[in-house]
Protein backbone atom coordinates (compact mmCIF):
# COMPACT_ATOMS: atom_id res chain seq x y z
CA UNK A 1 0.00 0.00 0.00
CA UNK A 2 1.52 3.52 -0.84
CA UNK A 3 1.83 6.03 1.67
CA UNK A 4 -0.55 8.74 2.42
CA UNK A 5 0.51 12.29 1.12
CA UNK A 6 0.93 14.58 3.48
CA UNK A 7 -0.66 17.47 4.18
CA UNK A 8 -0.29 20.48 1.84
CA UNK A 9 0.20 23.71 2.69
CA UNK A 10 -3.30 24.73 0.73
CA UNK A 11 -5.25 21.75 2.68
CA UNK A 12 -3.54 23.64 5.71
CA UNK A 13 -5.09 27.04 4.85
CA UNK A 14 -8.04 25.71 3.89
CA UNK A 15 -8.75 24.72 7.45
CA UNK A 16 -7.30 27.49 8.99
CA UNK A 17 -8.99 30.03 7.00
CA UNK A 18 -12.29 28.24 7.82
CA UNK A 19 -11.87 28.26 11.77
CA UNK A 20 -10.67 32.20 11.41
CA UNK A 21 -13.97 33.00 9.67
CA UNK A 22 -15.78 30.81 11.91
CA UNK A 23 -14.22 32.18 15.43
CA UNK A 24 -13.10 35.98 14.03
CA UNK A 25 -9.98 34.91 15.45
CA UNK A 26 -7.03 32.86 14.15
CA UNK A 27 -6.76 28.99 15.81
CA UNK A 28 -3.42 27.29 15.90
CA UNK A 29 -3.99 23.65 13.69
CA UNK A 30 -1.22 20.87 14.62
CA UNK A 31 0.10 18.69 12.34
CA UNK A 32 0.32 15.49 13.63
CA UNK A 33 -0.17 11.91 12.61
CA UNK A 34 -2.69 9.42 13.99
CA UNK A 35 -2.78 5.44 13.09
CA UNK A 36 -6.65 4.39 11.69
CA UNK A 37 -8.13 1.28 9.95
CA UNK A 38 -8.89 2.42 6.77
CA UNK A 39 -10.58 -0.25 6.17
CA UNK A 40 -12.68 -1.88 8.99
CA UNK A 41 -12.90 -5.27 7.57
CA UNK A 42 -8.80 -5.50 8.09
CA UNK A 43 -7.57 -4.80 11.42
CA UNK A 44 -4.10 -3.48 10.42
CA UNK A 45 -4.02 0.37 11.32
CA UNK A 46 -2.46 3.37 9.17
CA UNK A 47 0.03 6.15 9.36
CA UNK A 48 -2.14 8.91 8.53
CA UNK A 49 -1.39 12.87 8.43
CA UNK A 50 -3.98 14.84 10.64
CA UNK A 51 -4.68 18.70 11.27
CA UNK A 52 -5.34 18.67 15.24
CA UNK A 53 -7.10 22.06 17.27
CA UNK A 54 -9.16 22.93 19.76
CA UNK A 55 -11.64 25.66 20.34
CA UNK A 56 -14.54 26.06 22.99
CA UNK A 57 -13.60 22.78 25.45
CA UNK A 58 -13.72 20.33 22.36
CA UNK A 59 -10.77 18.79 20.29
CA UNK A 60 -10.83 18.61 16.55
CA UNK A 61 -9.14 16.20 14.46
CA UNK A 62 -8.86 15.55 10.29
CA UNK A 63 -7.16 13.22 9.38
CA UNK A 64 -6.13 12.88 5.60
CA UNK A 65 -6.64 8.60 4.56
CA UNK A 66 -5.74 9.46 0.94
CA UNK A 67 -5.71 11.35 -2.00
CA UNK A 68 -8.28 14.36 -1.66
CA UNK A 69 -9.67 11.73 1.22
CA UNK A 70 -10.53 13.42 4.54
CA UNK A 71 -12.37 11.85 7.81
CA UNK A 72 -13.12 14.23 10.86
CA UNK A 73 -14.31 14.30 14.38
CA UNK A 74 -14.54 16.42 17.52
CA UNK A 75 -14.45 15.28 21.53
CA UNK A 76 -14.50 16.51 25.08
CA UNK A 77 -12.97 13.19 26.22
CA UNK A 78 -12.34 9.84 25.79
CA UNK A 79 -16.23 9.00 26.01
CA UNK A 80 -17.44 11.85 24.21
CA UNK A 81 -16.26 11.31 20.71
CA UNK A 82 -18.37 12.31 17.66
CA UNK A 83 -17.91 12.02 14.14
CA UNK A 84 -19.95 13.51 11.04
CA UNK A 85 -21.98 10.18 10.71
CA UNK A 86 -20.68 10.71 7.02
CA UNK A 87 -17.14 8.19 6.93
CA UNK A 88 -14.89 10.06 4.39
CA UNK A 89 -14.98 13.68 2.66
CA UNK A 90 -13.47 14.38 -0.55
CA UNK A 91 -13.76 17.94 -0.35
CA UNK A 92 -11.70 19.18 2.81
CA UNK A 93 -13.97 22.53 2.93
CA UNK A 94 -17.22 20.59 3.47
CA UNK A 95 -15.35 18.36 5.63
CA UNK A 96 -14.21 21.46 7.79
CA UNK A 97 -17.46 22.57 7.70
CA UNK A 98 -19.93 19.84 8.53
CA UNK A 99 -17.95 19.24 11.24
CA UNK A 100 -17.72 22.48 12.55
CA UNK A 101 -21.62 23.10 12.37
CA UNK A 102 -22.09 19.22 14.41
CA UNK A 103 -20.02 20.72 17.19
CA UNK A 104 -22.01 24.00 17.22
CA UNK A 105 -25.17 22.10 17.02
CA UNK A 106 -23.94 19.90 19.41
CA UNK A 107 -22.58 22.77 22.17
CA UNK A 108 -25.81 24.66 21.62
CA UNK A 109 -27.44 21.22 22.89
CA UNK A 110 -25.39 20.96 25.39
CA UNK A 111 -26.34 24.24 26.87
CA UNK A 112 -30.16 23.79 26.82
CA UNK A 113 -29.47 20.35 29.21
CA UNK A 114 -27.95 22.17 32.11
Amino acid sequence: MSKIPDITDSELWVVEATLKERYGHAVEVQLADVELRLDFGVPDLTVCPAMVWKERGAGFVISKVGDKRFRCQFFYSVREQYGTGKAEYDDLLECVVALLKLQADHEAKRQQDK
